[in-house]
């Protein structure tokens, strides 16, 4: 029988109404006692390590999730960990850097309705995720709403819907039908996991919107090391506004800027436009391709605490992880 921990960090699944709306409550034995015939498939012990709304887990949260998993590696044969959806794809790519080529499964769930509620998706999540971490699927994924999906793919695409998440430019890895895990895709892994528990947090995201100009930019690189800008379709920044001078500015002082897509589906390609072929021709822009902006996000926060070598940098984000990143057309 394999031997699974339960990881709780709070979330909706582990919710109940107080006077001012959910908030957590229930620890990680109350939620197993809610799923009483998982015992009969693995052997669990349960850690309480959070009591949070997704909201409130950072990377603080992130260095405390992988010390426990590093602590308990030998002593089990997978984890589960509970959490928040709201940022949950955040933290399902973080712990893809910072625990890489695991052979064990590491998975996170959680739901839109607390476990306590009549209608919930909880009891269904929860018990698939047992399933898989006592399954051969190495890494870490998301299950959710009977989908497996991997974790630097995942991302949050529904509100208030069970089927909440989405892999994105990926396949999903596996589906759970009527108890039975069928798998489509195996992650590689080896022997043995590398875990990297140091992080830099000072990474920004920037959104672009019409009628923006520098400003904004400017304030973001003075307080940050990289600073990621979410632009239009295929990327680009306006040719009016300053942008392109900021960026070469603080490229030139040891900032990192990368251009990644509002679009969530297929990827940015910065050759094809004249408003991002400059930034990647002229200036040496990292460009994100089919990544998610929450792997890119962690990705940086991973490789900026190893290295601030430009060329060292180029290279470590263009190198695949977990899956993270297969198209870079005109690269």
């Amino acid at each position: 029988m394999k031997k699974i921990l339960l990881i709780g960090t709070g979330g909706t699944i582990a919710s109940a109404p107080t006077g001012e709306g959910l908030a957590p409550g229930l620890t990680t034995e109350e939620l197993l006692r809610r799923i009483p015939d998982v015992k009969k498939a693995c052997a669990v012990d349960c850690v309480q390590l959070l009591a949070l709304d997704s909201t409130d887990i950072g990377p603080r949260h992130w260095r405390m999730l992988v010390e426990c998993i590093r602590e308990n590696y030998g002593g089990y044969d997978g984890f589960v960990i509970t959490h928040g959806t709201d940022t949950m794809a955040y933290t399902a790519a973080a712990l893809s850097y910072m625990i890489q080529n695991s052979p064990k499964p590491i998975v996170l769930t959680g739901a839109q309705k607390p476990i306590g509620f009549d209608t919930t998706d909880s009891r269904a999540n929860l018990t698939d995720a047992f399933l898989c971490a006592s399954a051969d699927l190495p890494g870490v994924s998301i299950v959710f709403d009977h989908k497996v999906i991997l974790g630097t793919r995942a991302k949050k695409t529904r509100s208030h819907s069970f089927s909440a998440f989405e892999s994105i430019n990926y396949p999903e890895l596996a589906v759970v039908r009527d108890g039975v895990l069928l798998r489509y895709i195996r992650q590689e892994c080896a022997a043995a996991p590398i875990f990297y528990p140091e992080l830099n947090h000072n990474v920004a995201l920037m959104k672009l919107t019409p009628g923006a100009d520098r400003e904004a930019l400017d304030f973001l690189f003075t307080r940050n090391d990289a600073v990621i800008i979410e632009s239009y379709g295929v990327g680009g920044v306006p040719q009016e506004g300053g942008f392109y001078d900021c960026i070469k500015t603080w490229k030139g002082r040891g900032r990192f800027a990368v251009l990644t897509t509002q679009v969530e589906n297929e990827g940015s390609d910065l050759s094809v436009y004249h408003v991002g072929h400059r930034l990647k021709n002229e200036l040496g822009v990292l460009e994100a391709y089919d990544m998610t902006t929450e792997a890119v996000l962690a990705k940086l926060m991973w490789l900026l605490a190893r290295t601030r070598d430009q060329a060292e940098v180029t290279k470590l984000f263009y190198t695949p992880v977990a899956g993270d990143i297969l198209w870079t057309a005109g690269r």
